[in-house]
Parts: structure tokens; sequence; C-alpha cells
């Protein structure tokens, strides 16, 4: 019987080697923390501004808005969602694969937004919401990690998929109860349900390099 191989605790942080794409953006959302923690106030909410996923932005520049809004953490690097994305992006690429991992978030950055902010565009267009309703601010990376927490539970054993994944969900369904930020809430719950449809794909067999990390 081969001895089993002992806890390696860092493992759970990203590392050039291991998990390149969640180590390189990890790195890059440090970077725009500092920033947005030391630059001028002004300066920092027109960056926020200009990276908003916001209708207005989303019908002249959908691609750079796009890549832009996922460069920020909303909340900085003391958010929930920091520690979230370098725990569960970390693992999701460790059992899938860097390419698969950023597909996964990826899809739900984008796919989420364009549920949430394609019905404000819609209801402007019908009437319904004041056209101040086409630049609601909103970026950050919080689409993307729902996602990721939703595709990482399918690959975690029934005793640790659900503990993790019955908590997330409530929670998200607490924050769309309490009715504060609802499009940013239903898009939370698409993003976590887009990880959970990407099941299939992603218990395809992946076989990492055997080199030592």
């Amino acid at each position: 019987m081969e001895a089993a191989d002992p806890p390696r605790p860092w493992r759970l942080l990203p590392t050039p080697a291991g998990t390149p794409f969640a180590f390189a953006y990890a790195t890059v959302l440090a970077f725009t923390s500092v920033v947005a923690a030391v630059a001028d106030p002004a300066l920092v909410h027109a960056l926020h501004q200009g990276s908003s996923t916001d209708v207005a932005h989303l019908i002249r520049t959908p691609v750079p808005v796009l890549t832009a809004s996922a460069l920020w953490i909303a909340g900085g690097i003391v958010s929930p969602y920091a520690a979230a994305f370098l725990l569960v992006l970390t693992a999701l690429e460790r059992r899938t694969g860097g390419v698969r991992a950023a597909g996964v978030f990826l899809a739900g950055h984008v796919l989420a937004t364009l549920a949430t902010e394609v019905p404000v565009g819609l209801a402007v267009l019908a009437g319904r919401l004041p056209p101040t309703s086409l630049h609601r601010l909103d970026y950050g990376i919080s689409f993307g990690v729902a996602a990721s927490i939703g595709a990482l539970a399918g690959l975690l054993r029934p005793w640790l998929r659900w503990p993790l994944l019955v908590p997330v969900a409530g929670a998200l369904l607490s924050d769309l109860y309490a009715y504060t930020d609802p499009l940013t809430d239903w898009g939370h719950l698409i993003a976590l349900a887009i990880g959970v449809a990407a099941w299939p794909l992603l218990r395809r067999p992946y076989r990492p390099a055997r080199a030592a990390r």
C-alpha cells in the first residue's frame, strides 16, 4: 500500500507553476486593489465608472468593458470575494486545468452580466425604468467567483459538495430576499447556476503535469 501524500497547505494558494491562470490573475487583482486603496478617490471612481458593465458601455464597447470590469474587486482586497477567488479558483484550476477554470470564470462573468443588464436595457426602452438605469455602476469579479464555486462543488465528493453549495446558495437567496441590490443578487444566482451547469464538462478526466510544485 502506498503511503498517503502528506498535507500540503500551500496548495490552497495559487503558484506560478501549479496554477498559472489563478496566479497571474491574482497578481493583476492585487495591483488594481493597491491602486484603488492609494489613488485619489476621484480617480478611482472614474476608473470604476469607466470599467462599469452598464448597458451604455455594453452597447458601445462590450469586449473592453467586460474585460476591464473583471480587473477590480468590489470592496477591495479585504472583500470576502478576494479570499473566495484565491481559494476557489486555485482549487478549480488544480482539478480542471487553467483553460477550463478560465472558461468557467469567464462564462459566469460574461453571461451573468448580460443576463442582468439586457433586461435593464429592454425595460428602459419600454419606459419601465428611467434612462439613468443605463449607467448603473457595475464592476468586479463576483459573478466569476460565484460560477467558480458552483463548478468546484461538482468536482468534490458529496460530503464536501453540499456543505459548500447549499450555504452559498442560501446566502445568495437571502441577499435576493433582502432586495438591496436585486440585479446583482440575481446575477450571483445565475452565475452559480452556470457553474453547476458546467459539471458534465468539467468531470472529464484532466491530467496535470507531474512536475513538483
